[in-house]
């Protein structure tokens, strides 16, 4: 799974560089320096858009869907986006914000009551905004194991369990990476709006923005077989493994998209919830919202691959990681 992620952040490091684009082309060298990224990071496949000026410029493919096979990977092929999931959660949370339904800042029980953390006090206090921003105080990871291996577990069962994880830091005190509350954002997001996660997302999100190849879990995602295989390094070699497959962890990366729907997401992203002249996904007011960031990263030695782009700053927002590009 692990080279089947990586490429996945290849893709979005790519898709987001704010390249020089001469009218409706590619920049000069953007296939050599795909193909060295691809040997890099050891990815049989990767699907690349530029978007410029709120325009996509470019999306392509390049190499297979799969070791071992022909089938080639296009603008179209669906890779799973893994924790790339998070923006469009807390998107949707977003417009739960804009409906009125819910408030950032308002605590989780109070549209969960049955919720809650180890502490009886981080219960009464831990917010919506505090779900999507990794300072809960659990630790890296923590709560995976209710998801990976996989399990029969309900994203609800998640919800309910987290009472048992017991912290690793105070809360609001430090950053550590976790998926378990994105899974519990997925399950007060059907809580509110009286719809599955799945459902609100396709019709709220994807449908308006026309990411019509865009499907929410591994299963729907083969509709087309245009699908990309995971793979990870066994033996001291890269080879096919089979894809992770639960619907319980899909708020917190079960969306699969293609590049051409992912410069979609980006040009509505980029240009404050703007759909059309005439039509916003969200406001101004939101994009702030989520692009803002709210716990500070720390900033470690970087993979040698990876120097080049050493970040100043970093913090994470809603469903964002925030940093600082060749500043």
């Amino acid at each position: 799974m692990n080279i089947c992620l990586r490429s996945v952040l290849v893709l979005k490091l790519i898709v987001t560089i704010q390249i020089p684009v001469q009218g409706q082309n590619a920049p000069p060298g953007l296939d050599a320096h795909v193909q060295r990224v691809m040997e890099t990071f050891e990815v049989p496949g990767i699907a690349v858009a530029i978007v410029k000026d709120g325009k996509v410029v470019h999306a392509e493919g390049y190499g297979v869907r799969r070791l071992g096979q022909v089938e080639s990977v296009d603008k179209h092929t669906r890779f799973g986006i893994a924790s790339n999931t998070k923006a469009f959660t807390a998107t949707a949370l977003g417009l739960l914000v804009e409906d009125g339904k819910i408030e950032l800042d308002a605590p989780v029980i109070a549209y969960l009551p049955w919720f809650q953390m180890w502490d009886p006090w981080v219960t009464r206090e831990i917010t919506v905004r505090d779900l999507l921003v990794h300072r809960s105080g659990l630790g890296l990871g923590q709560g995976d194991l209710m998801t990976w291996p996989p399990s029969d577990y309900s994203a609800e069962d998640i919800a309910r369990r987290v009472r048992y994880l017991k912290p690793a830091t105070s809360f609001r005190s430090a950053y550590a990476y976790d998926n378990v509350l994105y899974k519990v954002c997925g399950v007060l997001i059907e809580a509110v709006s009286g719809q599955t996660y799945d459902e609100f997302v396709r019709t709220r999100i994807l449908e308006p923005i026309g990411m019509t190849e865009t499907k929410i879990g591994y299963r729907h995602a083969m509709d087309d077989g245009n699908v990309a295989g995971a793979h990870a390094p066994l033996g001291g070699m890269v080879k096919a493994v089979n894809p992770f497959d639960s619907n319980s962890g899909n708020s917190a990366g079960g969306i699969n998209s293609s590049a051409a729907d992912m410069a979609k997401w980006l040009v509505v992203q980029l240009d404050s919830g703007r759909v059309s002249t005439d039509k916003r996904l969200f406001s101004r007011g939101t994009t702030n919202q989520l692009w803002s960031p709210v716990t500070p990263i720390p900033i470690g030695t970087p993979a040698p691959e990876l120097v080049a782009r050493h970040p100043n700053f970093q913090g994470y927002g809603l469903g964002f990681r925030v940093v600082d590009y060749e500043g």
